[in-house]
Formats: structure tokens, C-alpha cells, sequence
């Protein structure tokens, strides 16, 4: 009796994996054969559609017109490697939530070969135990909204020392109007620059006595270099054996730019280990100092963990904000109505006898509609940072194979027409009534500036206080006349920020009382 029961296990065993392994077979097949994204025509031998990628409009404006030919996701071809670029808020919340475990990967691009440490900077790392421990530390010791908060009475004094900078610039340099010219593109990024590096390095690189100073003008240059280069798409990413030839000249240049950042961040190591013990005040060099010195962190030094660390959070604090501060101020300028509106809010809520400070920011609720739409309009970073599927899925109903890369345009997801009336209009009051629920922290996909998914920016606390600070206080602080009769040049530089492509040299003359700019 026993014999004949396991007979009849063992047969049911059989036929039960035989059902399983056909099923198996069944979902192969069924993938191998089901339908894939449509891929856009005109695609080059060899090259693919690197050419459409490289021409004189911006990618993501490229792309968005593609969308409105071929759909809210389609396929492009980048030399051997196929991409998948999507442009709507439904398939981009697919994505970051069904689908967020399997686009956790980085593409290995030339660019983050040669200028992240070799993925070293945590931001381009793939997905694993060196990305997970080196972002928790970043988070935890510096962009965690506790921490941000910490560091607002910092915030506020570099911005009202740099609002007094600037009125000792106009004082010296007003015309016979009582404007002067400045260049606000500039003052943002020194702004901008001296904000993160005091957080990482104690100190700031710019000041009225300083603001020639080389080493200082050194650094902002590389890093705004290194963010161009890192959105240039090499022949070699998509034609693997053309590398060598470098064609373009792009790689000698990553090559250059990389060199001189790795000398720039190894001084700057090497000045924090020699005052290590002095007593001073500990900042971001020296807690990884301390954590990582003489260590191996899954492979990598503790030179090459603590440098490219320090690079991730300039590169990402510095290019990105005073981008969106730049494109915030043209929209503005070029909107006298809501320039108007915005700087009554600021004098209903502050006055004009004293500057703006933390505490007066929850009452701006105009202004943070301003930045919020900014955001929706010139989102730092149009196309995201790469992705890529390390395993097999189905996104919008279509099939997509390990492998494939992903190119999420949020500039088409913020200006789709069917989610936003006017959707190129600059239009800050939709989000006091329509969208005013709506937040940029990756919970309505409609509005992802700084991406969505367990890998989107982790700075958005440290973003948004910095941006909307400096915002009000420059826009409270003074009065602004066009230098030209001419409307703003809003032309695009594309490289993984998009920032303007000329300066914005703007006249200005004060709005404060004098007690104001003297007493800071």
C-alpha cells in the first residue's frame, strides 16, 4: 500500500513541476513575442539616433516633439543600446513604483567612467551595499530635512552677506538713474557655491575681497564643466570600438576636467587631515574623515570614497540650484505682472525695514507657486539621470529587456497638455488653485523635478530651502530694470543641468531701507 502511495506522490510531483516548467516556457515565449515600444524612424547605421541627440535643440524638447509623433513611451536606438524614453505622468508612476526595483541600475557612460571616481560618486553608482551605505551616511550627516534645518542660520547668513555685497557693488557702480549693472547668473553660482561648500568645507570660496581669487574661480569652473560634460553622449557610448578615435575631442576632455577636480578635492582633503586635532569646528571632509580613514569600503579607498563623496554633493548642490534661481529670475523679469505680485507678497509680509529671514518663508505662499513653476517649466535636470533595466518587465503595456536604458523626460511629463491648461505658459497662480495640493517630492508624478522612485535626488529638503530663500531675499532686497530693450535670451545650454546659455545682466538699485544692507 505504502509502495503504490508514493508511487502516486512522485507522479503527482512530476506532472505538478511538468505544469510549472510549461508555464515557465509559456512566459518566455510569450515575452520573446509580445510587443515592444515603438522605436523612432531614420535611425543611422551604426550610430542609430545619436545624431537626433546632438543636434541644436535641446534633447528633451527633441524628444517631447517625438512623443507627440510616436506616444508617451517609444524606443531609440543609441548606436547598439536601445533606450526607452517615456513622457507621461502614468507610465513614469509605473515605473518608480511597480517597476522602481529593476531600473535601479546606471548606465556606465564614458563620462562616469572618467569623471565619477569610475562610478565611485554614489549618485552614478550601480545599485548595491557601497550605494546604499555611502547615500545614508550623505543623508543622515547633511541633506536629511533634520539636518537642513540645522544649517538654515548658516543659509541666511551667507545670503544676507551676499545681499550686502551687492549693495556695496551698486554703491560704488550706480549711474546717473540710480541703477547698476550686475550680472545675476554669476552672483547666484557664487552665491550657490559658497552656501554647499561651507557645508563641506567650513569655509567660503567667494567674497567681495576674494572674488578674483584663482583657486576659487578654478573650482566653480571645473565643476560647471564637469555638469556639461556629464550630459554629452560620446560616439564611444554607442559604437564601443569608435572610442579610441575619440571622436569629438569629448573624452580628452573628461579626462582633463577629471585630473584637475581629483587635484582641486586632494588639496582640500589634505588641508583638513593636517588641522585634524586643532579643535575646530567639524565639518562634512571631516566626519568622513573620521569614518573612513585608512579603510577599504567595498573596494573602494577611503581617499576615492571621501573625494568623490565631496563631488557629488558640489556637482549636485551647486550647478542645479543656481540653475533653477537663474531660470527663475528670467521667468519673473520677464513677467512684470507676477515680479509685482511677488515683491507686494514680500512687502505685505516683511516690510521694507527689515530682511527677509526663515521664519517669514511660510507666509510666501506666492513665491513657493514661483519656484514650483519654475521647477514644472526649467526642471534642473529636463531628462533625469540615465537608468537602467537590470532585469526583464512590461512598462505601458509594452515589453522591455534587461539592458535597456531609461530616459525619463520630465519636461514633457510637466508641460503635457493633458494634465496642465497652457502648459508652456509661465503661470505661478495654478498652484494657489488647481495643482496647489501638489508638491515636487516625488509623490505626484505629474510634477517630479527631482525624479521619482527609491533613487530620486536626495536633496530636495536642502534644494527647496536654498532656492526659496535666496529667492525671496534677492527679489525683497532690490528693484529690477531690463538692461535692454530686448526680451531675455532664454537659450538652453544642455549638459546634466540645463542651464542659460549667456549671462543675466539685470540693473538693479536698492529697495530696502539703507539700515537694512549696513547692519548685516
Amino acid at each position: 500500500m505504502d509502495l503504490v502511495v508514493n508511487s502516486l506522490n512522485a507522479t503527482t510531483i512530476a506532472l505538478a513541476s511538468l505544469i510549472l516548467f510549461c508555464f515557465f516556457l509559456y512566459g518566455l515565449f510569450k515575452f520573446s513575442r509580445g510587443k515592444e515600444p515603438p522605436t523612432v524612424a531614420g535611425a543611422w547605421p551604426i550610430l542609430g539616433h545619436l545624431p537626433l541627440m546632438s543636434g541644436s535643440k535641446s534633447p528633451h524638447r527633441t524628444l517631447g516633439a517625438l512623443a507627440d509623433k510616436y506616444g508617451p513611451i517609444f524606443t531609440i536606438k543609441l548606436g547598439a543600446k536601445r533606450a526607452v524614453v517615456i513622457n507621461n505622468w502614468e507610465i513614469a508612476k509605473e515605473c518608480f513604483t511597480t517597476n522602481d526595483t529593476v531600473v535601479f541600475g546606471r548606465p556606465k557612460l564614458v563620462s562616469v567612467e572618467l569623471m565619477s571616481y569610475n562610478q565611485a560618486m554614489f549618485a552614478l553608482a550601480p545599485y548595491g551595499p557601497y550605494w546604499r551605505k555611502i547615500r545614508k551616511l550623505t543623508i543622515s550627516e547633511i541633506l536629511s530635512p533634520q539636518q537642513v534645518r540645522q544649517q538654515r542660520h548658516l543659509f541666511e547668513s551667507e545670503v544676507q552677506e551676499s545681499i550686502k555685497e551687492l549693495f556695496d557693488l551698486w554703491r560704488s557702480n550706480k549711474n546717473e538713474s540710480g541703477y547698476a549693472l550686475v550680472d545675476l547668473k554669476q552672483w547666484f553660482s557664487h552665491l550657490i557655491f559658497n552656501m554647499v561648500l561651507q557645508m563641506i568645507t567650513g569655509k567660503r570660496y567667494f567674497s567681495a575681497a576674494t572674488v578674483d581669487d584663482e583657486k576659487a574661480q578654478r573650482c566653480v569652473r571645473t565643476v560647471e564643466e564637469l555638469m556639461r560634460l556629464m550630459g554629452v553622449f560620446t560616439v564611444g557610448d554607442a559604437v564601443p570600438w569608435l572610442r579610441r578615435f575619440d571622436l569629438g575631442g569629448n573624452e580628452k576632455a573628461m579626462k582633463e576636467i577629471a585630473k584637475e577636480l581629483d587635484i582641486i578635492l586632494g588639496e582640500e582633503l589634505e588641508e583638513h587631515r593636517k588641522r585634524k586635532g586643532l579643535g575646530e569646528a567639524k565639518d562634512f571632509i571631516d566626519v568622513m574623515i573620521s569614518l573612513f580613514d585608512g579603510t577599504i569600503t567595498d573596494g573602494v579607498d577611503a581617499d576615492t570614497v571621501i573625494k568623490s563623496t565631496i563631488l557629488t554633493l558640489i556637482a549636485g548642490g551647486t550647478d542645479t540650484s543656481s540653475v533653477v534661481l537663474v531660470w527663475a529670475m528670467c521667468l519673473i523679469l520677464g513677467n512684470p505682472l507676477v515680479l509685482e505680485k511677488v515683491q507686494a507678497e514680500l512687502d505685505i509680509h516683511i516690510g521694507k525695514e527689515k530682511c527677509v529671514s526663515e521664519s517669514d518663508m511660510s507666509k510666501l505662499t506666492y513665491l513657493q507657486a514661483i519656484v514650483k513653476e519654475t521647477l514644472r517649466l526649467y526642471p534642473p535636470g529636463p531628462l533625469a539621470t540615465p537608468r537602467e533595466f537590470t532585469e526583464n518587465c512590461t512598462l505601458g503595456g509594452y515589453n522591455i529587456k534587461k539592458g535597456t536604458r531609461l530616459i525619463t523626460n520630465l519636461w514633457k511629463i510637466h508641460t503635457d497638455k493633458n494634465v496642465w491648461e497652457d502648459p508652456l505658459e509661465f503661470k505661478p497662480e495654478r498652484f494657489l488653485t488647481t495643482y496647489k495640493d501638489l508638491d515636487v517630492k516625488g509623490h505626484h508624478f505629474e510634477l517630479i523635478p527631482f525624479g521619482g522612485g527609491r533613487r530620486m535626488c536626495p536633496g530636495i529638503s536642502f534644494g527647496l530651502e536654498v532656492v526659496q530663500f535666496s529667492l525671496a531675499s534677492i527679489l525683497h532686497s532690490f528693484e529690477f530694470l531690463s538692461s535692454s530693450p530686448d526680451p531675455i535670451d532664454m537659450t538652453e545650454n544642455f549638459g546634466l543641468a540645463n542651464t542659460k546659455a549667456t549671462p543675466l545682466e539685470i540693473l538693479i538699485k536698492p529697495h530696502l531701507s539703507f539700515s537694512c544692507y549696513e547692519n548685516n
